[in-house]
């Protein structure tokens, strides 16, 4: 009859060591996470674009996937790092020194992100094609980081390149 005891005994410290871990797993996991952003690509601006792309595609193994032309005239040049991250390289200026540009997150679906994220009470501009036919949409965050939220459809340059990864 003893042994009854300390099985019932053992059981019960199982079961509320399993109902625990389940308690505080849940209770440690965020609360409302956005569902469907990941981070896509950052920018950084450059004071020399070749040796740039030299240094990152020789040393870190980097490729370049695409670049163009932007609005006002500067080369943009990404490279891709894994098959859905890049890096956007744009040359630095008298109004934006080297470093870190913005952050690119991509979403699952840009408007219904920009509609939450506006019902938050955030400033988000309008949804707009961008440069690589990506739909861009931007905000800002509380440093003032330039925070550029996107959908590729298949025409973009990046949909391009990360169906074409090997």
């Amino acid at each position: 009859m003893r042994w009854m005891g300390w099985m019932r005994g053992s059981v019960l410290f199982v079961a509320g060591m399993l109902v625990g871990i389940f308690i505080m797993g849940a209770a440690a996991s965020p609360q409302k996470k956005a569902v469907g952003l990941t981070l896509n690509h950052f920018g950084l601006y450059v004071q020399n674009m070749d040796e740039s792309t030299k240094y990152y595609t020789e040393n870190y193994g980097f490729r370049k996937a695409f670049s163009f032309t932007d609005g006002a005239g500067h080369p943009v040049v990404y490279l891709q790092m894994d098959r859905s991250t890049f890096l956007e390289m744009t040359p630095a200026d008298k109004d934006h020194p080297a470093g870190f540009s913005h952050a690119g997150i991509l979403s699952e679906d840009l408007e219904s992100t920009v509609s939450a994220l506006q019902k938050k009470g955030l400033k988000v501009k309008d949804v707009h094609l961008g440069g690589t036919k990506a739909l861009i949409s931007n905000t800002l965050d509380p440093n003032g980081v330039r925070l550029e939220l996107l959908a590729y459809p298949p025409e973009s340059l990046q949909r391009k390149a990360m169906d074409a990864w090997k």
